[in-house]
């Protein structure tokens, strides 16, 4: 492109496909000295136009500028994690940069106007390790620039302060950072997980930015309130929106009137356009489309929002401000390009007589041929490698992900291919001739380029590894959210909440309360009982506190000093060890009985996952390596995958179905609905195609003749893998050798089909997928009974679904559906009635006349029922409009909008599968859960719906599960009964005492008679030292931050894991003040008495009295042997009671204390020996 520097106007690159444009814009940036900017047609291809400059440039600085995520004169905000983006890009190009630098940015960006540079040139602070800097000024400057003060920063522009520690997480940062000061002296910036709260790498420097594009300072807030007056006049001072931001507070979706926060607005090649000269512009193809079309959508959403659809009565009208404030027009978005050179790429060869220059890129070879022949596709690609080489090109293959190319490295070598990975485009030229090199590149498709384009001696010729093995959706993986902590975040107690105590039942917790013990601050949990009655609760003690579960109606409280609690609890915990027995008996049989040995292939393995169309998540890894291991124990599997809607364990179920059809034995795959059936056949076939693997399909679907069909090929074992409806389970259905069940979606299974699914299985692998265990599934593997593996990252690029509860608006639905109608998708429409869908497609037909709608139900013939889902998957049709049959499982990743109505009368686990139908792709979902704005809510289905909107992170289905075992219990374990003895003792002492009744069968003790002293598990040591123990409200304020921290404190056991604790503290809030170390200390003394059989430590100046569980030493004649070598220094007292006698200081207690109870633990320790 040198030829053209000087060139001006619109010069078209011919021969420019995607990919090698990106060369071609690495040696324009080294050409030139002007700014170089690209815009891109959508976001998708930005990605993968910053990935590929980053290798062929390393050395150039890349900034990205990505389009807001939500519509023109939308009612939500923008994603912040895209706004700080943006921000970040825009306040880097007001700083000198060391590095060259190209923008990437999509034809929606670039046409939406900026804040002006003022705004963001003095708005960033630098803060460096070792300088100063002041608290109050650095919080005055995250307020002024739009971060907000929380307990704990888990979200972009968020921060926190506790005492000389600061948390934030910065505009533009991949993660939050940890800020130590001493006084104003910066001590560390250390980044640190969002998850543990941990600190992680230390920073030498930190830059703050800006978190937003609409600021609200007093000049910000006065400017809008008379522009927004003088627009809409006095009366729109009701407004929400006006009131909202006079008062100084965000509102839903005010970015989008950001025109009258600001003097002016500019766009963002202003930002560019400062040096001397103009930057240099280049298009891609086919922008010119999406800027007509983006143009055309901005004026019809304005012109929408003017005449909004049937307003009902009492609803705001909405005020959109004209798009010239926020929207450049066509004028304006040619008068902005005249500044400096401006390119069109163009993926075609140059036609003859046809102006611009010809750059001499050309798409590369698709192997479409090869693998619809069933050629072996790296041997056709072996071929085009050497033909490649004696042209003087370099073969490079790009892969999506390392994991990818490690696997392409293996599949080109056993297929006698020379290959070598690279990092960028300079390891290509230190390779051999005739070695393929392995790079990861996100390209769709791969590309021919000349060496004069390189800049090197040698040309290129790059294949995708689309191009190899077809369609591919993946990116590299980011950092999961551990698993387990899944369980934790749906643990937490809240002011009046229902409680277990172990040894008083029943009581309400009504708050933390700080009280006077000996003389000395304690922190307390004041319980209610029966009769108003209190009880105090030291910290230290929380562990004997359990929640109750989540529906706490109808629930009398204990007395306290009662017998009934008791009683309540003996008889449960008797139900409790007879079921466990049972259970294990069940698990044990199981165990004895030998399964199909299967193990994976060799080679052909590598392929068959090879096929898989995503990165696989770390989880995902997990879990495959789990079922791996199981189906080569030779023992029969009986695992339960639970991982989120959309997370991929349709991949595992593969993988096994795999191993085990390729060791000789069949696979059933069990799924509640016939459209369920249908795709996963349809899956299914396609991944095996070319295997010798017979695959069939059994349910409604499939004509009485084909069904009888398959029944005799599964009898005489030619149907290897068969996927069907509960019509699997009727008694005509023989196996030959069944070695594999996979139950899909178990929670939809009856009673019934699951005794017929026992009956099937007894000594066969089974392989159980949900999203949402049903309690008794997910009871079962957290009790160790059944194994299970827990998928809790997301795919990669997965973006959360965004949920909307509100009434039936019609301005919003017909902008949701026109904004997924826009991107190329289509919206689900979802009823819960058969009689609704009338009304219903009258009201969609009445917001969208033009869009193409069609019907589906459960009532609907088969025939026609397949014809709809299919036509509907091919894009045939706008919406959907179904009942809830499209809940289970379906997978169409080009639905990504879904409108639910009525969404009162789901239940829970419903409405949380119906939005995992949506946003599957890499584009962002959206569910509007409606119901008509005459109907009241009624409380119970408001609960509902607030649980879906606080459930809006990714991976809650396994929280939505704990939440379910809250709500209804985990039924008897062992039939279908509902379990009245979870709502006696609550559902975390019943799960505890479910879980001690299986590791005491498991480890022999069950039925052994009993002394006092086995029961050390049910009782909790008093300590009474005179000391403080609390954590101080000015060392961490948040309270349910507190809270929750006295839980994980009062369950710590070890020296290692009270030490970890101590670390993890004085990292998060700074160095532990005394109360903080006597509360640690207290618990490890508790450890300590729990080994000695000490129920309680009583430390005062003249001494320790110590008082045994029940009066009962374990090792009488040891105790009475060591007292008497202690020189009169301990007494044995009549009472039983120990007491050492010295005069201690407060500071010496501890120590005293803890030496005692070791001592007392070594002799104790000598009676299990003997």
């Amino acid at each position: 492109m040198s030829e053209v520097q000087e060139r001006t106007q619109g010069l078209v690159v011919h021969g420019a496909p995607e990919g090698f444009d990106a060369l071609l814009l690495a040696r324009r940036r080294a050409e030139t000295e002007a700014p170089v900017l690209h815009v891109c047609r959508d976001d998708a291809r930005t990605a993968r136009m910053v990935e590929a400059i980053g290798f062929f440039a390393p050395d150039v600085e890349v900034l990205r500028f990505p389009a807001w995520d939500c519509l023109p004169y939308d009612r939500v905000s923008p994603n912040p994690e895209i706004v700080a983006e943006r921000v970040s890009t825009l306040t880097r190009l007001l700083e000198p940069g060391p590095r060259p630098r190209i923008v990437v940015t999509t034809v929606n960006a670039l046409v939406q106007k900026v804040p002006p540079r003022e705004v963001f040139l003095g708005a960033t602070m630098l803060l460096r390790k070792g300088g100063r800097v002041r608290p109050e000024a650095l919080t005055a400057f995250l307020e002024a620039n739009g971060y907000g003060r929380t307990g704990t920063v888990m979200e972009p522009g968020e921060y926190a302060v506790r005492g000389g520690i600061i948390d934030l997480y910065p505009s533009g940062e991949s993660d939050p950072v940890r800020l130590d000061l001493f006084g104003d002296e910066i001590e560390s910036l250390r980044r640190f997980d969002t998850g543990t709260q941990r600190s992680g790498a230390a920073l030498a420097e930190l830059w703050l930015r800006p978190v937003g594009e609409v600021f609200l300072d007093e000049a910000s807030i006065s400017r809008f309130r008379t522009a927004y007056r003088e627009l809409f006049g006095n009366a729109a001072a009701e407004d929400p929106l006006y009131v909202s931001v006079s008062a100084g507070r965000k509102h839903p979706g005010m970015e989008h009137w950001a025109g009258l926060f600001h003097e002016r607005m500019e766009t963002l090649l202003d930002y560019l356009n400062t040096g001397a000269q103009g930057a240099s512009v280049s298009l891609d193809h086919q922008a010119e489309d999406v800027l007509v079309a983006r143009l055309e959508m901005v004026e019809d959403h304005y012109q929408a929002r003017r005449v909004p659809v049937r307003t009902s009565e009492g609803e705001v009208p909405y005020r959109p401000a004209p798009p010239g404030g926020l929207y450049l027009t066509r004028a304006g978005w040619d008068r902005m390009l005249t500044g400096g050179p401006l390119f069109r790429f163009s993926p075609f060869g140059q036609p003859d007589g046809a102006e611009g220059i010809e750059a001499g890129g050309r798409p590369g070879r698709l192997f479409t041929e090869a693998r619809a022949a069933g050629q072996n596709v790296f041997t056709a690609y072996a071929e085009h490698a050497q033909a490649m080489v004696g042209q003087g090109r370099r073969p490079v293959v790009a892969a999506w992900t390392r994991g990818s190319r490690e696997r392409l490295a293996n599949l080109l070598r056993e297929n006698g291919v020379a290959a070598q990975a690279v990092d960028d485009f300079s390891g290509i030229a230190g390779l051999s001739k005739g070695v393929v090199a392995l790079a990861v590149l996100g390209l769709e498709r791969g590309f021919l380029a000349p060496a004069s384009a390189t800049g090197t001696k040698f040309g290129l010729s790059v294949v995708g590894e689309q191009d190899l093995l077809g369609e591919r959706i993946a990116r590299p993986p980011r950092r999961r959210k551990r698993a387990d902590q899944f369980i934790a975040d749906a643990t937490g107690i809240e002011q009046g909440d229902l409680v277990v105590h172990q040894d008083h039942g029943i009581g309400r917790y009504d708050g933390l309360e700080t009280l006077q013990v000996s003389g000395a601050a304690h922190d307390c949990l004041r319980l209610i009982y029966d009769g108003g009655d209190k009880l105090f609760l030291p910290v230290e003690n929380i562990e004997v506190l359990s929640r109750f579960g989540s529906e706490g109606q109808g629930v009398a409280l204990d007395k306290l000093g009662g017998s009934s609690w008791q009683s309540r609890k003996a008889r449960a915990k008797q139900r409790i060890q007879d079921m466990a027995a049972q259970l294990i008996r069940i698990a044990a049989e199981r165990a004895t009985r030998e399964g199909t040995l299967a193990t994976p292939p060799e080679g052909v393995w590598d392929e068959f996952c090879s096929r898989f169309p995503f990165a696989e998540t770390e989880d995902q890894q997990r879990a495959i390596a789990d079922v791996l291991e199981d189906l080569a124990a030779g023992r029969p599997m009986d695992r339960l995958v639970c991982g989120d809607v959309g997370f991929g364990k349709t991949e595992v179920a593969l993988r096994a179905a795999f191993v085990v059809a390729m060791s000789g034995a069949q696979v059933a795959v069990v799924v509640p609905t016939t459209l369920l059936a249908r795709q996963h056949t349809r899956t299914f076939a396609a991944r095996f195609a070319g295997m010798p693997v017979t695959i069939a399909q059994l349910s409604r679907m499939v004509t009485a003749k084909d069904a009888a069909k398959v029944r005799e090929g599964l009898k005489d074992g030619s149907i290897n893998i068969v996927v069907g409806t509960h019509a699997l389970l009727a008694k005509g259905v023989e196996f030959a050798d069944l070695g594999l069940v996979i139950v899909d979606e178990e929670q939809h299974f009856g009673v019934a089909h699951k005794e017929r699914l026992k009956a099937l299985k007894t000594d066969v692998h089974v392989l159980t997928l949900t999203a949402t265990p049903i309690p008794r599934t997910l009871q079962l593997a957290l009790t160790g009974v059944r194994e299970m593996s827990i998928i809790a990252t997301p795919p990669v690029d997965r973006l959360a679904v965004r949920t909307f509860i509100m009434p039936w608006d019609g301005v919003v639905l017909r902008e949701a559906i026109q904004r997924e109608r826009f991107r190329g998708g289509q919206v689900f429409c979802v009823v819960p009635r058969l009689e609704d869908m009338e009304k219903v497609s009258a009201r969609l037909r009445e917001i969208v006349p033009d869009a193409r709608i069609v019907e589906a139900h459960g009532q609907l013939a088969p025939t026609h029922l397949e014809k709809v889902m299919t036509e509907f998957g091919d894009g045939k049709h706008d919406i959907l409009l179904s009942t809830n049959i499209v809940e289970s499982g379906l997978d169409m990743p080009a639905v990504n909008t879904l409108i639910i109505h009525r969404a009162d009368m789901f239940g829970l686990a419903q409405l949380y599968q119906l939005r995992g139908r949506v946003g599957r792709g890499k584009q962002r979902g959206y569910a509007y859960l409606t119901w008509p704005s005459s109907h009241r809510l009624s409380a119970a289905a408001q609960k509902r719906l607030e649980v879906m909107q606080t459930l809006d992170n990714l991976g809650a289905g396994f929280t939505l599960a704990s939440h379910d075992l809250d709500i209804r219990g985990a039924g008897n374990l062992l039939g279908d009964e509902q379990s009245g003895h979870i709502r006696e003792v609550g559902i975390e002492l019943y799960q505890q005492m479910l879980e001690d009744a299986v590791n005491e069968i498991k480890s022999g003790q069950h039925g052994r008679k009993k002394s006092e002293a086995d029961y050390a598990g049910a009782w909790t040591p008093n300590i009474n030292l005179g000391l403080p123990v609390l954590i101080p409200e000015d060392y961490v304020r948040d309270l349910p931050v507190r809270l929750g921290l006295y839980r994980r404190i009062g369950a710590l056991q070890t020296e290692a894991e009270i030490e970890a604790m101590a670390a993890e503290l004085a990292d998060r809030f700074g160095s532990l003040p005394a109360e903080v170390e006597n509360l640690l200390q207290v618990v490890a003394i508790k450890a300590l008495c729990r080994g000695a059989g000490v129920e309680k430590v009583d430390a005062g100046p003249k001494g320790v009295v110590l008082s045994f569980f029940k009066n009962h030493f374990r090792n009488p004649g040891g105790l009475v042997t060591w007292v008497a070598a202690q020189k009169g220094l301990v007494k044995l007292r009549p009472d039983h009671k120990l007491a050492l006698l010295r005069e201690m200081e407060l500071p010496q207690r501890v120590r005293v204390a803890k030496d005692l109870l070791v001592a007392l633990v070594k002799v104790a320790g000598q009676a299990k020996a003997a």
